[in-house]
């Protein structure tokens, strides 16, 4: 290892969210790994040091995973938020928004627009659900992001179609797919268990489960969804039925459901997962599956709210997401695990307060272990993927720093991130994006923004 090819990044704190917090600490990176961790004084004395970039009063923490998001929505941000009290028609106004308002070139925008605020936000990996599964693709690349793309199915309830509606998700999944590279993967994403057939779910597991595909479905989300599943009713079923379209309800939870046509064996990425039992929970564990844990979307629907202190307490694999900012409405996560924390702390039942390093390691080496990328990132330790961002403490809010978590976690947000880097190049410094646009990719969202609003007039 050559002295000049030693990067070091210096701060008041270091975060390494596996190992206690480091004041006046320092990261050390060689091309795009992390090569130590320790205090500054220590890191300057071992080596001749080429660069050295400190931020002073601020904390350098792992960067942040969002772990569900939907990038190609980012521009229907408060669009419906007047029917967010009907969470069905709320989607069948999205998906007909989607497909007949927007083109291909404005959803492209979209992600692009939504990759811009997480990157902004100290986000370096995204699991982001696309139905034009190339627009997220396209926009994590462009801005040097790390993440997977899940190519989303069609509707597709129907099992009398389910070879055909294979067939196109794998043409997509292909395209996308031949796009990888170290930092972009892609996967797929069945939407959930009441739009996906029976023979189309089992045709995907096997197909994820021998090609190892990572897969991610919207799950246990709401109490329609519960109706549906369990009993076969409600305005998913009376929706069916009006459309002449047979759907069988199958009297079980959505996860066992699941379990039962060999999905979890896939070891899916389960978003949402408010309607869930023990049993449910004990499933999900013991296949190794993993929970993106929600918790502004689901508060915003009204659904009811997701036993994030039994993920933990269970030892789950658990991350958060921002799901679309159509529903949030932001990409925040520090946001995200105030929401979380506050949640869960006033949830029925609880039996202890999540703490703020809890939410931390949530928001990171939880993410990364939901995605399965636990041995490349989501935590400051050496041989690691050097995926980093900088939150600044100098706003009076954030003052005084009385325990550095509780300060990160509950005085901190997105707009407080100085700089984001990713395998060890500065994606974001500056107030600016380091890859994209900025500028223009704003003019955009604004004219795109015009023509949803005067499509509603």
């Amino acid at each position: 290892m050559k002295n000049s090819e030693i990067n070091i990044l210096s701060a008041d704190w270091v975060l390494p969210v596996t190992g206690e917090a480091i004041e006046n600490g320092a990261v050390a990176i060689c091309g795009d790994k992390i090569v130590e961790v320790g205090l500054r004084s220590d890191l300057i004395g071992r080596f001749e040091v080429f660069s050295e970039k400190s931020f002073g009063q601020a904390a350098i923490i792992p960067g942040l995973i969002n772990c569900h998001s939907h990038l190609e929505l980012t521009v229907m941000r408060g669009f419906l938020d007047d029917i967010e009290h009907e969470f069905f028609d709320w989607l069948l106004r999205i998906a007909k928004t989607r497909g007949e308002t927007l083109d291909d070139s404005e959803i492209f925008d979209s992600a692009r627009l939504g990759a811009l605020e997480g990157v902004r936000g100290g986000v370096t990996c995204f699991g982001d659900i696309g139905r034009l599964g190339q627009a997220g693709f396209s926009a994590l690349k462009e801005f040097g992001l790390r993440g997977v793309v899940f190519q989303e199915t069609e509707f597709s309830p129907n099992d009398a179609q389910s070879a055909d509606a294979f067939k196109r998700l794998i043409d997509n999944f292909e395209m996308i797919k031949d796009g990888e590279d170290g930092l972009v993967k892609a996967g797929l994403s069945p939407h959930a268990p009441y739009t996906v057939s029976a023979s189309l779910f089992s045709r995907i597991a096997e197909f994820t489960v021998s090609s190892k595909v990572p897969v991610s479905i919207h799950t246990a989300e709401s109490a329609i969804e519960e109706d549906l599943m369990q009993h076969g009713r409600g305005a998913m079923a009376e929706f069916y039925t009006g459309r002449g379209i047979h759907w069988q309800a199958p009297g079980k939870s959505s996860v066992r459901y699941l379990a039962d046509l060999g999905v979890l064996e896939a070891k899916p990425l389960l978003a949402h997962c408010v309607w869930v039992s023990d049993e449910d929970l004990d499933l999900i564990k013991s296949s190794g599956s993993s929970v993106a844990h929600c918790p502004k979307s689901n508060a915003k629907f009204g659904h009811r709210a997701a036993p994030f202190e039994t993920f933990l307490d269970q030892n789950l694999r658990v991350g958060l997401g921002s799901d679309s900012v159509a529903s949030n409405n932001t990409c925040d996560l520090f946001e995200e695990g105030r929401n979380a924390a506050l949640t869960a702390r006033t949830r029925e039942n609880k039996k202890r307060l999540v703490t703020a390093r809890e939410i931390l390691q949530t928001m990171t080496i939880g993410g990364a272990r939901a995605m399965q990328m636990e041995t490349l990132t989501g935590s400051l330790d050496p041989g690691k993927q050097a995926d980093l961002a900088v939150v600044a403490l100098s706003n009076p809010a954030q003052q005084p720093v009385s325990d550095i978590y509780a300060s990160v976690v509950f005085a901190s947000g997105a707009r407080d991130v100085v700089a984001t880097y990713v395998a060890g190049k500065a994606v974001y410094e500056g107030g600016r994006s380091v890859l994209g646009d900025d500028e223009q990719i704003l003019r955009k969202a604004l004219e795109i923004g015009k023509k949803l609003r005067d499509a509603r007039n």
